[in-house]
């Protein structure tokens, strides 16, 4: 497996194949903003129709006994299409199209450009978000669970 080598960011709403699940001791100076522990557990995934394997961390094991998982933070087990059925048509173009637009609540934005986000404010909705996409920043401020102001840096 080769740590060194990041092949990009997995967009929020990707569909994937999974292949296994792995257990690996990964290099300590790797930053992939989950825990080390001992090991990690990495999914083995290909892209539907591909032929290529990648994986991504989902949680750590530390000691025989502890292992936390993230799986449920980090996928979605069905297309966000049917269990947000509700959003409107132009929340979900921009969703697809991986952009935030005013109005936007924080979990559509999650779900438009990820959930690596540093917030200032603990009440979800009324507070300003930093949301870190592959080294481009995003911040959004939320009013009342809609996003008032969104500047990009």
């Amino acid at each position: 497996m080769q740590f060194a080598t990041q092949v990009g960011l997995i967009p929020p709403d990707q569909r994937l194949d999974v292949k296994k699940v792995i257990k690996a001791a990964v290099p300590a100076t790797l930053d992939d903003n989950i825990e080390h522990g001992d090991r990690q557990a990495l999914v083995v995934f290909a892209l539907p129709d591909g032929k290529d394997l990648f994986a991504t961390p989902v949680g750590f094991m530390s000691g025989p006994m502890e292992e936390h998982y993230y799986d449920d933070m980090l996928f979605y087990y069905d297309d966000p299409h049917v269990i947000y059925s509700n959003w409107p048509r132009d929340v979900w173009q921009a969703v697809d199209a991986h952009q935030v637009k005013q109005g936007m609540s924080e979990l559509q934005t999650r779900a438009a450009i990820g959930m690596r986000a540093q917030p200032d404010g603990q009440i979800e909705g009324d507070r300003t978000v930093d949301y870190d996409v592959n080294g481009k920043h995003t911040v959004v401020a939320y009013r009342h669970d809609k996003a008032t102001s969104i500047q990009s840096q």
